[in-house]
């Protein structure tokens, strides 16, 4: 069966459908890019907030319009959205042909079976969410010299305004043993970056009664022959322990590169959003990260216009954006999501203020972003070449600054032939607000 994989969100949810494609190429099927070309469109949705949940929805729809020229094709929706709103997909959305739970990922080769046998009609099938597997044999859909581990799943923070818990349960990490072992098999296909994920990198192990492995994990990934660099996508600011500085700083494959999904800054705005620490530990945690690591590179979350947000509170959010320099920085509007503390809060501002907020702080980072940008003209980088650039013709490399597919790219002229996943060194002779340009000086050894 020829069978079109759709994954959206994060990084997390690309890993689970690296798996279970993994799974049906085992079972003797055929993985197509064109859904035209398909027997099956299997989506794996992210149902996180609400602009998330409209893009799910829109490809499940597009998906169901491939019928009215394969009327035999099926449709099968998993993942977040799927495991969030269960029968609603079914309900509303009847060309659906299956939709299967978090828990029931393992068996999707057996449903996606069921679902064609003739007279089959809509299959549901939800396990348990401690059901949905950890790690497993995979496919590797990133360009071959970057991949994403996963280590954990479920987050215990129980955040106001989050419904990642509802979704995917309490935090389970990942044995370490497990994570090393399929970090040796990347680095075995040729993987050279890896990027740690979960929802919460720095929480890894406290189920086990083993706060800090992740320092543990991290000794661990230094070993491994043929990685260059290791990346964390993210760390709680709360968990920022010197232990976890010192970790990072004595593994040199380490990137000095680190996500702090902050959300604010106000004191209390973090209560009411049910955060550990307040802007005090925050800074905390920022003061000593740039004091152990040189060259360290901050990226943040913010969140603007939750429930209650007074105009003092958000003008001290904006005196924070422009006082701690973050070198990235992300700012959402607010979104009530079903069935969190936060949607039943009092204090609900409306869509506008809540998105002129945001807007507004993304402005005064594109100032930050540019003048820091601006700061590394004249620098010589190292960088890794993740190919060409389809509309500029020009080479994308990155820095150890700059996450594929969140941050920016070193942009270099395709007058010299460059190898994807290989090293160099690159000057940087300009600069915009997210984007450096430069020239190859040498190929780096691997």
């Amino acid at each position: 069966m020829n069978i079109a994989i759709i994954s959206l969100g994060c990084p997390k949810n690309q890993v689970d459908a690296d798996v279970f494609c993994h799974a049906l190429l085992k079972a003797g099927h055929t993985t197509v890019a064109d859904p035209a070309q398909a027997d099956a469109i299997l989506i794996n949705t992210c149902g996180f907030i609400e602009s998330a949940k409209a893009e799910a929805i829109e490809n499940i729809l597009l998906a169901c319009q491939y019928k009215q020229q394969n009327p035999g094709l099926k449709v099968v929706v998993t993942g977040c959205l799927a495991e969030r709103y269960k029968q609603q997909i079914i309900q509303e959305i009847p060309e659906v042909d299956a939709v299967i739970g978090i828990g029931s990922n393992k068996a999707i080769p057996a449903i996606l079976e069921r679902v064609c046998t003739p007279g089959a009609g809509q299959v549901e099938s939800y396990g348990p969410k401690s059901d949905m597997p950890l790690g497993g044999a995979r496919i590797i859909s990133t360009p071959q010299h970057y991949a994403y581990l996963k280590i954990a799943e479920g987050c215990n923070n129980r955040c106001h305004y989050c419904a990642i818990p509802l979704i995917r349960g309490p935090l389970r990490s990942r044995p370490l043993e497990d994570c090393v072992a399929e970090a040796r098999w990347l680095a075995g296909e040729g993987v050279k970056e890896l990027i740690v994920v979960a929802q919460d990198p720095t929480a890894y192990g406290e189920d086990w009664g083993r706060p800090g492995a992740v320092c543990d994990l991290l000794d661990a990934l230094q070993a491994i022959d043929g990685i260059r660099w290791i990346r964390i996508l993210y760390a709680y600011p709360e968990r920022i322990t010197d232990e976890f500085i010192a970790a990072m700083v004595r593994n040199p494959k380490v990137v000095p590169y680190l996500d702090l999904p902050i959300q604010h800054c106000n004191d209390e705005v973090l209560r009411a959003m049910n955060r550990r620490g307040g802007r005090a530990e925050i800074e905390d945690a920022i003061a000593r990260l740039r004091a152990a690591i040189p060259g360290l590179t901050l990226r943040t979350t913010l969140i603007a216009g939750f429930p209650g947000e007074t105009e003092e509170q958000y003008a001290e959010l904006c005196d924070f954006v422009k006082k701690m320099q973050f070198d990235r920085l992300g700012c959402f509007a607010y979104s009530a999501e079903e069935n969190t503390v936060a949607a039943r809060m009092d204090g609900q501002l409306d869509e506008e203020t809540r998105q002129r907020r945001a807007d507004h702080i993304m402005e005064l980072q594109a100032e930050v972003s540019a003048g820091k940008e601006k700061e590394k003209v004249g620098q010589t980088l190292e960088c890794i070449c993740d190919g060409v650039d389809g509309e500029t013709g020009m080479y994308l490399l990155r820095s150890r600054a700059d996450c594929p597919e969140i941050d920016g790219n070193v942009l270099t002229p395709a007058d010299t032939p460059l190898e994807t996943g290989a090293f160099y060194r690159v000057t940087v002779t300009d600069a915009d607000t997210y984007d450096l340009y430069g020239y190859v000086e040498e190929k780096l050894e691997d």
